[in-house]
């Protein structure tokens, strides 16, 4: 198995601390605690899952890409970064 990159590695640690908040926002949710605070939180989470996208995405950009583009393969990788940009906006 290949080594995990940095990128992966901190993306990674990055949405599993998330995923506790996560579960605190739950909880949270459950115990009653004010609307406003749980949405302050919720808002925290996307933010956190947003940041190790952008993580990813460097990390993507800087070793497929590039490698996509040395192999004159870059209508595949440029397919595919339209895709994704359409399904995240």
């Amino acid at each position: 198995m290949p080594e995990i990159s940095c990128a992966k590695k901190d993306a990674t640690r990055r949405l599993k601390i998330t995923a506790g908040h996560l579960n605190k926002i739950i909880e949270m949710i459950q115990d009653d605690v004010y609307c406003l605070d749980v949405i302050q939180q919720a808002a925290a989470v996307r933010g956190a899952i947003k940041k190790a996208e952008e993580v990813l995405l460097s990390n993507h950009l800087k070793t497929c890409v590039v490698r996509s583009i040395k192999t004159n393969d870059e209508e595949k990788t440029i397919s595919e970064l339209i895709e994704l940009y359409r399904k995240i906006n």
